[in-house]
């Protein structure tokens, strides 16, 4: 990147006259370099504050939030635009259960978060009277074992170092996730009367990343070279500058395009390999080599959604590669590892050494074999003219609706990438259904790290990743949807409270509409009254206020606005409100999808 995320500077502890437990626990955030911890306050982790404020001098530096969920959100987001972990303190059981959701999202979606808890006390003879004994369990852990990667409660102060380094080479360790350590009320507000030993300044954090296997890669780069019609086919390689690059690399060696899901961002969208969003480039595929990739149904399949009727476009005598970590997310309890993949070849590796390893071992091949270049340059040059007349094609359509009311999603994708094109931006969470990538250039891997995950999870997470780009100068855009803020209209509070500068451009339907929408298609299918799918699926009368809510939290906010033609003004106005620090909100009305 070519600006540096800005790093909290770490003060020099306080020691007070006696020393506490907790105070252990803030050494191992600062030998970890954690720098920022999210709340909501808790009195199970009053010890852990006490120590975090006084002992650490405000290190990790403490955002506070009013709920849970976007406490885990905004560490969700910042570990995705950062790469670098956060801590998220959750008060007991109660805390934890709230947080639940955020921390299914993150595992699904491998943000690494040092999830920090507290309980108890265990000695039953120091709890306090009924709140100590209904805000706890035995073994909490397993409130979110089936979907953290590891969970661990140590019985004293001095098994706490051991524990903390094994869980954050975990988290750490591809595929990353969260980890949940809980720190017992008691043990924390104990007096530490004997020196505890941190782990060695020299260890290795975190283990060296999964190699390929070496005959299995060569038997992928002779498919590659041999393929007629390929398409490299990717969710996660993009998430790090090099996995971004090396996309590039191999995909422009071998002439093939790219069709990424939104999971990361992997391949720039206007090069003219990317063929991302036309789906017919399945159709004739003769070999599809998968990297990095869980959902490969998504877009090699037609779905019926009425009788849930799957029906694969890919060619029966079509070869398959896997490169990545399936195998290695299986949890007996989610359903997220998706429907197994029968490959040809199968290689559990990491794509950011499988990748450039590939790439060579096909380029050794065409060096050996010049005449290949012929084929290469044709497959370049119709890939590329699917890529330009398909962008052409969605630049008309944005074009073509300005004049209605209220706003197509195209319409309000152009406008607002027009106000922001000549600056350095960032897109948090969301694409606008896709429509930022079918009109603006993400040509940097940092522009954005994948699609929210449904709602109530996109405003907690675009927080963080605004907070993982303060202090760089890149102006930080949320296209924001009115049911997932509806969800925590509290999160702006955050922004404003903690000075994270942030554009919100609403995307505001007034529904919930993408369930509106299967309500529709039953309807339709049932032949019940199409005109009665949206109760319960509304968000009108009344119609909230985006705007004047934003106000009254701090932000700097206009709206709502149906037409497209005030957009371009009241986002540009907004802009200059973020330059100068301030978080700014633009409410947009817009079609339903």
């Amino acid at each position: 990147m070519a600006k540096k995320i800005e790093r909290v500077s770490k003060p020099k502890v306080v020691p007070t006259r006696q020393r506490w437990a907790s105070d252990v626990i803030v050494d191992l955030f600062r030998m970890y370099d954690l720098s920022y911890a999210t709340l909501n306050p808790g009195s199970s982790y009053r010890g852990l504050h006490d120590s975090i404020v006084n002992y650490g001098q405000n290190y990790p530096q403490m955002l506070q939030c009013q709920h849970e969920e976007t406490a885990v959100q905004i560490a969700h987001g910042y570990a995705k635009a950062s790469g670098e972990p956060m801590v998220a303190i959750l008060h007991n059981l109660v805390g934890l259960l709230h947080a639940t959701m955020a921390i299914y999202h993150a595992y699904i979606d491998r943000a690494p978060i040092f999830i920090v808890g507290a309980t108890g006390p265990m000695n039953e003879t120091r709890r306090v009277p009924h709140y100590d004994w209904i805000h706890s369990a035995h073994i909490q852990g397993t409130a979110v074992r089936e979907f953290t990667k590891w969970d661990y409660q140590p019985n004293t102060i001095d098994g706490v170092p051991e524990s903390f380094a094994r869980a954050y080479g975990v988290m750490m360790t591809e595929p990353q996730g969260p980890v949940y350590m809980c720190y017992d009320a008691l043990l924390q507000e104990s007096p530490l009367n004997h020196d505890v030993a941190l782990p060695p300044v020299t260890a290795a954090k975190v283990p060296s990343p999964m190699a390929p296997d070496p005959g299995a890669l060569e038997k992928a780069a002779d498919l590659l070279v041999k393929a007629k019609h390929p398409v490299i086919l990717t969710e996660y390689a993009g998430r790090n500058q090099k996995g971004f690059q090396y996309l590039i690399e191999l995909a422009e060696t071998m002439a093939a395009p790219v069709y990424s899901l939104e999971r990361r961002l992997n391949f720039p969208s206007c090069h003219p390999l990317n063929v991302s969003k036309i789906s017919d480039i399945f159709t004739d595929a003769d070999l599809i080599v998968c990297l990095d990739v869980r959902d490969f149904e998504h877009p090699t399949t037609k779905l019926v959604s009425t009788t849930r009727e799957v029906r694969s476009i890919v060619p029966v005598k079509c070869k398959w590669v896997d490169i990545g970590f399936n195998d290695l997310e299986l949890s007996s309890w989610s359903l997220d590892y998706q429907r197994l993949l029968h490959a040809d070849i199968r290689i559990l590796a990491d794509t950011t050494l499988a990748i450039p390893s590939l790439t060579e071992l096909c380029q050794n091949r065409l060096d050996e074999n010049p005449s290949l270049k012929s084929k290469l340059k044709k497959r370049f040059e119709a890939t590329r003219k699917r890529h330009e007349t398909a962008r052409r094609q969605w630049a008309e359509e944005a074009q073509r609706d300005k004049g209605k009311s209220p706003i197509p999603l195209a319409c309000l994708a152009d406008e607002v990438w027009q106000v922001i094109k000549d600056e350095d931006w960032v897109l948090t969470a969301g694409s606008l259904r896709g429509w930022a990538y079918k009109l603006w250039d993400f040509d940097k891997p940092y522009r954005h790290v994948g699609d929210s995950l449904g709602t109530a999870t996109q405003i907690g997470i675009s927080l963080g990743i605004a907070l993982a780009h303060r202090g760089t100068g890149r102006l930080v855009v949320d296209l924001q949807p009115d049911g997932d803020l509806m969800f925590d209209l509290g999160a702006l509070w955050i922004a404003a409270k903690h000075k994270i500068p942030m554009l919100v451009v609403m995307f505001n339907n007034r529904a919930y509409y993408n369930d509106w929408d299967h309500q529709i298609r039953m309807a339709r299918q049932r032949g019940t009254p199409v005109e009665r799918a949206c109760i319960g699926m509304d968000i009108s009368g009344p119609d909230p206020d985006f705007a004047s809510v934003a106000r009254a939290l701090g932000w700097y906010a206009e709206g709502p606005i149906d037409k497209a033609k005030d957009v371009g003004a009241a986002v540009h106005r907004a802009m200059e409100r973020v330059k100068a620090g301030q978080p700014a909100l633009v409410d947009t009305i817009t079609q339903p999808r």
